[in-house]
């Protein structure tokens, strides 16, 4: 496996939260290695830190101890300012609870992370339009959040998500709270990017589990198995 192959590698990654009478571990000695467009998924149970794992990945959380490298970069050693650019132009996160903004339209919470990076007008109009075709929603481009069923908020998720065609794709639970037949479309994004992007997705849906090239188990916070 070449340096450059190495998108992800978690060494010894450790985290823990404290409180003022207890130490809680969600992360324990987890060790593996992403190579440049696979599709990982990570199963465990509840609690397991499957999300925190995805968390400490984009470098939204910082490993107490070990390391976390994403495509060359040491997240665990960046600032905030770093590692605001950083997710910006490298990694698209898909929150299980959509996070969308309420105030913006469809097409403006999709414009967002472009206008972040000050792409010009005309590009963004492009990508927008393109993206709201990807996902079926040209329809609601105008709609606020509010105004859309769980699935579609979803795919507004995925559609910001990729605006800035990073080359990691990040994916927590994302049909977690769908139906199953809404859930297939989110599952159809998903089939489609394969190939394309390195993908990391958190999952009991054995239908994304089964587009996995590599599969990481975590249970306690432990790695449990490892896959390919």
């Amino acid at each position: 496996m070449k340096m450059d192959d190495q998108v992800i590698v978690a060494l010894n990654l450790c985290k823990m939260y404290e409180t003022e009478d207890t130490k809680i571990e969600v992360l324990r000695d987890v060790n593996f290695v992403v190579e440049k467009n696979q599709f990982v998924v990570v199963n465990g149970p509840s609690g397991a830190g499957k999300t925190t794992l995805l968390n400490i990945i984009s470098g939204i959380d910082k490993p107490t101890s070990g390391k976390i490298v994403v495509l060359g970069e040491e997240l665990g050693t960046k600032n905030e300012d770093f590692l605001a650019t950083f997710r910006c132009l490298q990694i698209g996160f898909v929150f299980q609870s959509y996070n969308l903004v309420s105030t913006l339209t469809v097409a403006e919470n999709i414009a967002f992370p472009m206008e972040w990076l000050r792409k010009p007008f005309e590009q963004i109009q492009s990508r927008v339009e393109k993206l709201l075709g990807m996902v079926g929603l040209k329809h609601r481009s105008g709609h606020f959040p509010h105004q859309l069923s769980g699935g579609e908020q979803q795919r507004v998720a995925f559609a910001r998500a990729l605006a800035n065609n990073s080359p990691l794709l990040l994916a927590d639970e994302p049909t977690g709270n769908l139906d199953a037949d809404t859930g297939m479309k989110i599952v159809e994004i998903l089939r489609g990017l394969k190939n394309d992007k390195t993908i990391v997705v958190t999952t009991h849906d054995e239908r994304i589990t089964d587009l996995g090239d590599q599969r990481l188990f975590l249970s306690n916070g432990r790695l449990a198995s490892l896959n390919e």
